[in-house]
């Protein structure tokens, strides 16, 4: 049976890829869809979620509008890295289906609820909807049936602040409190976490992008696909990257079918949160300095993260799985 899955984007171009994977992915059957701020603000975010679930032929998937802004400061957009829209290079229609009443902490609250240890939730943005739920249940870590999040640099340096990752830099107070929230749970129910240290070995260049819309290519999924992660193969390469678009979130939602694309290790994770220079780094625990008896870390472990990634079978199952959605819907 697949498992019912909350997706929580903040719809940009790599979102709308994991989206895709995830409407073509028979392991999961998304039961809804959570928006929050990211590159571009949340009025986008919720449309470009709802434009990209309708051209799949899936608005039948409730799609809730999350965060506005960080848990505490301001919140400015950043639209180099997927465009003004979010969707790169393609205009997106002026009407797309309404979002749902409920908010998304509503929703992810409410879901996990009625369906106890079985919900599935995929974080691919700033973790402020997270933390909002986790407020409204204090018992969400017992009730979902697992989470899994894009979001920090574990071993390696960040990608908007020498130590920081987006997702995590954006609202680091709401990351700080979704990792606590999980301290010292089991370690089946975790939180998975898929950062910058695998996440940018896994991209798409312009032949996986024509491999995966090549089922029919002039078709309204393939010219949103292709005009959307041209653009972000574009901007790597203007930044000095090797061709290719990293597939952060796409990776991440790819692991939580298939956990076995990483190598995992189970730690602790603090969020900075004062630091001139390093507010928003996810300082890990990967050499278990906290069961020393001079650390001052708390012991209890309160994520799994990823070490390590197969880096072509990842990409070959995102090219496969958008092609066969593609073919599908032509």
């Amino acid at each position: 049976m697949p498992r019912p899955l909350i997706l929580d984007v903040a719809t940009g171009i790599d979102d709308l890829v994991a989206l895709l994977l995830a409407v073509a992915s028979p392991e999961v059957d998304m039961i809804g869809a959570t928006t929050v701020f990211g590159n571009v603000d949340t009025d986008r975010t919720v449309r470009n979620t709802a434009l990209a679930l309708a051209l799949c032929g899936r608005d039948d998937i409730e799609v809730a509008r999350g965060a506005a802004g960080p848990l505490q400061g301001s919140w400015t957009p950043f639209p180099i890295v997927h465009g003004e829209e979010g969707l790169g290079a393609y205009t997106p229609p002026p009407e797309v289906p309404a979002p749902s009443s409920r908010d998304a902490a509503t929703l992810i609250v409410e879901q996990a609820r009625a369906q106890l240890g079985e919900v599935l939730l995929v974080a691919t943005g700033p973790l402020t909807n997270i933390a909002l739920a986790v407020e409204r249940e204090p018992a969400l870590p017992e009730l979902l049936g697992g989470l899994v999040l894009m979001g920090g640099a574990y071993r390696e340096g960040g990608n908007v602040a020498p130590r920081a990752e987006a997702n995590v830099w954006m609202d680091p107070e709401a990351a700080a409190r979704v990792f606590e929230a999980w301290s010292g749970a089991e370690p089946d129910i975790l939180p998975r976490c898929v950062g910058l240290d695998v996440t940018e070995l896994v991209a798409m260049s312009r032949a996986d992008l024509a491999r995966a819309c090549s089922p029919a290519p002039s078709s309204p999924l393939a010219e949103l696909l292709h005009a959307a992660v041209t653009f972000y193969i574009d901007f790597h390469l203007a930044f000095g990257r090797p061709e290719g678009g990293h597939m952060h979130d796409p990776l991440a939602l790819a692991a939580s079918i298939d956990p076995s694309l990483c190598t995992w290790a189970e730690t602790r994770v603090q969020v900075e949160l004062e630091g001139r220079w390093t507010r928003g780094e996810t300082v890990t625990d990967l050499r278990g300095i906290r069961q020393t008896p001079w650390s001052d870390w708390t012991a209890e472990s309160n994520a799994v993260v990823a070490t390590g990634v197969e880096s072509e079978r990842a990409m070959a199952l995102i090219v496969e799985r958008l092609a066969g959605l593609v073919d599908s819907l032509a």
